[in-house]
């Protein structure tokens, strides 16, 4: 993607109105939080208190906002501390800048590792570098600084309060992860009708483990209902797969496929009663014809063979999906039963998440980490962005670092959408409160109550893009600035500059200091194809040894498969929005390779939906593919991160000596999915080999430009573009 094509696309990204479903309930509870320190604050105290007030109730509520899985008062509180603590710092350090820009550019550079921990961190962490420069312009004393530090997390307090004495929708979260759960197995069933080899993403699905972990507060109150359901999808999707498939499932044409498709139809009618019980916590209707559908008649059923199996598996998950939709209210919900072996995904409390946090952040710290450099671009951002401010003949020079720790992120994209964005939405809010203060005069408590109603809207459009919930932001700090006693004609158009300025500044340092995808996506790519390879091991070896301990390997093995299509999928759609050249894998290659992995993924599952139980007769020669599988797939990884054309030469061996096994004909699922397999990995080797002619034009350039590069070191002319 070419820079002028990349920009565009960044406006109209920055500028986008999001769909998603408006809470104003939980706007109004966060406001009603600002209120309640901004009028007492007020009153007790004066506007600069009240600031300090407002500052750490909007940012604590803004933080309950984040996708996180805690518990909202927690992160409210977390969010007070963090305010709080960087307030306090700043004001001991803001005398001198030998003392405070250090600590800016230590804390600056922390809060850009804390996205090794989740976004969620990272996003509180840089509230609580923007805290620490706006107290550099109040009063510096030890005893001030307790003060409005104090103020600051009672504002996150006075959250965390509310959040407790008025739940709203406390476990609604999590419902409707589990639900949306369901609902993409629905719409897959409803997929397979018309495409029998349809596409799934388990994004849905891993959002909904990530939800079912639970710290053992939550577990003693988590309603049963979240419990056993995620199970329930997961065993359905490959069932419904199998079933819909007609290498192992029902036949291409004729009332086997009528019926396979009346079978597919009645999962995704069940299947969306149960998400909309669970969602909403009441009864949900079944259409009786759906019901009708579900009733296996053994002397007339058409479906024979592997499909008849997964028909009659089909039908007993969809029994349980039956009780869900029809005992929907919250007492009444039965919990589908949970297997034996099945562990509570546990979430480690705030004091046992610190040797987390350090083992993620060691993980990260490494010079070709992207959290790395954006943190180091981060503490740079601020320091300079600081300097620059303070020579500028304007007052609130602060807003300049602001703005640029506010809306970098990681990646390229995000960075620049936000940077667009947040001057769209300032230009919007700063000309909108501009109007009312004239119109209205100085009057601190009606600029603390548009103040608080500018809070409440720009919570109530978080999640609808950053430029519409900026503009109520930017109208917010003007009113509190009035409040304060500040003419809007010294602070709005600075607002406006130093926005500008803060703005070009973050986008500025992504390009002098990136961390392109680009570049990575070979090394995604052979992560993935690893983690596939093990994956489809795994569900060989349950064949060759069905027994507990290889359905707990193969379940490992499938979640790590997820992560590394996961950890793909991201890279890969960063990459399309960077203004780099392809490096060692084009667009279309990628394109194609990606297809080929989730053919080799998608033939893995419909094996997985026929792995025999426990007490099955073993298939000894899945094992010996099991290891090709395994090794080939390891080295064509290795060969994939250095450009070589991959070879599956144990693979076909150990395919050939099977076909030649007479015990081979009693699996025919698995010998058919197998088949799958080396279709999709043929695919793969077309898909990222290079011909010799390629090789050698390929080699040739990289050759040209190492020595240009060389060239361009030894005389000094310039530096290497950092680009690409």
């Amino acid at each position: 993607m070419t820079w002028l094509r990349a920009l565009r696309e960044v406006v109209r990204s920055g500028l986008t109105i999001e769909e998603a479903r408006l809470e104003p309930l939980l706007a109004l509870r966060t406001a009603v939080g600002v209120a309640l320190v901004i009028g007492p604050a007020l009153w007790l105290a004066s506007p600069a208190y009240a600031a300090s007030a407002a500052l750490g109730a909007y940012s604590a509520g803004a933080a309950t906002f984040q996708r996180t899985w805690r518990p909202r008062k927690v992160i409210a509180l977390g969010a007070g501390v963090g305010l709080a603590l960087g307030t306090f710092l700043g004001y001991l350090a803001a005398g001198r800048l030998a003392t405070f820009l250090p600590l800016l550019a230590v804390w600056a550079f922390a809060a850009g590792m804390a996205w090794a921990v989740g976004s969620t961190a990272g996003i509180v962490a840089a509230t609580t570098v923007g805290s620490m420069l706006v107290t550099v312009t109040l009063p510096t004393s030890i005893g001030q600084a307790l003060e409005h530090a104090g103020i600051i997390a009672l504002g996150g307090v006075a959250q965390a309060l509310l959040i407790l004495l008025f739940p709203i929708r406390r476990w609604g979260a999590h419902r409707d992860a589990l639900a949306d759960a369901l609902a993409a197995v629905a719409d897959y069933a409803r997929r397979l009708r018309h495409d029998p080899t349809a596409p799934f993403d388990p994004e849905p699905l891993m959002t909904a483990r990530d939800a079912a972990a639970v710290t053992p507060s939550q577990a003693r109150t988590r309603p049963s209902v979240l419990h056993g359901p995620r199970g329930l999808a997961e065993r359905i999707r490959p069932v419904v797969a199998a079933l819909a498939d007609p290498g192992v499932g029902a036949p291409p044409e004729g009332p086997g496929r009528d019926r396979a498709r009346e079978l597919l139809d009645a999962a995704a009618e069940v299947l969306d009663a149960a998400a909309r019980s669970i969602r909403r916590g009441a009864p949900a209707e079944v259409s009786p014809g759906s019901t009708d559908a579900l009733c296996v008649d053994e002397e007339h059923e058409v479906l024979e063979g592997p499909a008849r199996q997964a028909a009659e598996r089909l039908v007993e998950l969809l029994g349980e999906a039956l009780e869900i939709a029809r005992c929907g209210t919250p007492g009444r919900t039965p919990a589908p039963p949970v297997p034996e072996d099945a562990q509570v995904l546990v979430r480690p409390t705030m004091f046992r998440l610190v040797p987390v946090v350090v083992r993620a952040v060691r993980r990260e710290l490494r010079r070709d980490s992207p959290v790395f450099r954006h943190a180091v671009r981060l503490a740079a951002v601020a320091t300079l962005g600081y300097l620059i401010a303070a020579r500028l003949p304007v007052g609130h020079g602060y807003w300049v670092p602001i703005t640029s720790v506010m809306v970098m992120r990681p990646d390229f994209h995000q960075t620049y959408a936000r940077a667009v964005a947040r001057l769209a939405g300032t230009l919007a809010g700063v000309a909108l409160a501009t109007g009312m203060v004239r119109a209205l005069g100085p009057d601190v408590q009606v600029f603390g109550l548009l103040a608080v109603v500018s809070a409440g809207l720009s919570f109530m459009l978080n999640r609808t893009g950053y430029a519409y919930s900026q503009c109520f932001t930017a109208a917010y700090v003007v009113f509190l600035l009035g409040m304060g006693g500040q003419a809007w004609e010294q602070t709005v158009p600075e607002r406006v500059v130093l926005t500008l300025l803060g703005g070009a500044l973050a986008m500025l340092a992504y390009v002098v200091f990136p961390a392109w995808e680009t570049p990575r996506l070979p090394g995604r790519l052979a992560d993935w194809l690893a983690a596939e390879g093990r994956y489809a091991a795994a569900v060989l070896r349950s064949y060759a040894e069905p027994t507990r301990e290889q359905h707990a390997d193969l379940r490992r093995a499938l979640l790590a498969s997820r992560e590394a299509r996961a950890a793909w999928q991201e890279a890969y759609d960063r990459a399309r929005q960077e203004p780099v050249r392809p490096r060692g894998l084009t667009s279309r290659e990628a394109e194609e390779a990606q297809e080929a992995i989730e053919g080799f993924d998608r033939a893995a599952m419909l094996m997985e939906s026929h792995v025999p139980r426990a007490d099955s007769r073993p298939v000894p020669e899945a094992e010996r593919l099991a290891e090709a599988l395994e090794a080939d797939t390891a080295q064509a990884a290795v060969d994939v991160r250095e450009h070589r054309n991959p070879d599956w030469a144990r693979v076909e061996e150990a395919l050939h000596a099977w076909e030649g096994a007479a015990a081979g004909d009693g699996s025919p699922v698995v010998r058919r999915g197998a088949a799958m397999q080396k279709r999709a990995l043929e695919a793969l080797a077309t898909a990222v080999s290079r011909t010799p002619l390629e090789r050698d034009v390929g080699s040739a350039r990289e050759e040209q430009r190492v020595r240009a590069a060389a060239a361009t070191e030894g005389d000094g002319s310039g530096s290497a573009h950092r680009g690409g």
